[in-house]
């Protein structure tokens, strides 16, 4: 699920910057640094760090917010003093040609 949240965020990353949803080309760097469950709440975030004719490189980080807490209720949750980094991503997205 997470890397479906980065290929949302490179394509928000590219309408905002572009006009165009372009094409998430691949990734280049992709780590996991802490499991997510069902129940956790992220918040994803990215950033264009490198513009080309038609790429752009992005990068960007998922953090745990709120977490689940099933010892306390099945709907229970707990929100985190500090976000915690559960996946980083750096990528190159291609836009499109230019129509005319």
């Amino acid at each position: 699920k997470v890397m479906e949240y980065f290929g949302d965020v490179a394509t928000e990353l590219s309408i905002r910057y572009d006009g165009d949803e372009g094409l998430m080309a691949g990734y280049d760097l992709v780590e996991f640094k802490l499991p997510v469950c069902a129940g956790d709440y992220l918040e994803v975030v990215g950033k264009i760090v490198k513009v080309g004719n038609r790429s752009r490189r992005v990068e960007m980080e998922a953090y745990k917010v709120i977490e689940a807490d099933p010892e306390s209720g099945p709907t229970a949750a707990k929100v985190l003093p500090e976000p915690l980094l559960v996946a980083r991503a750096h990528g190159t997205v291609v836009a499109p040609k230019p129509r005319g």
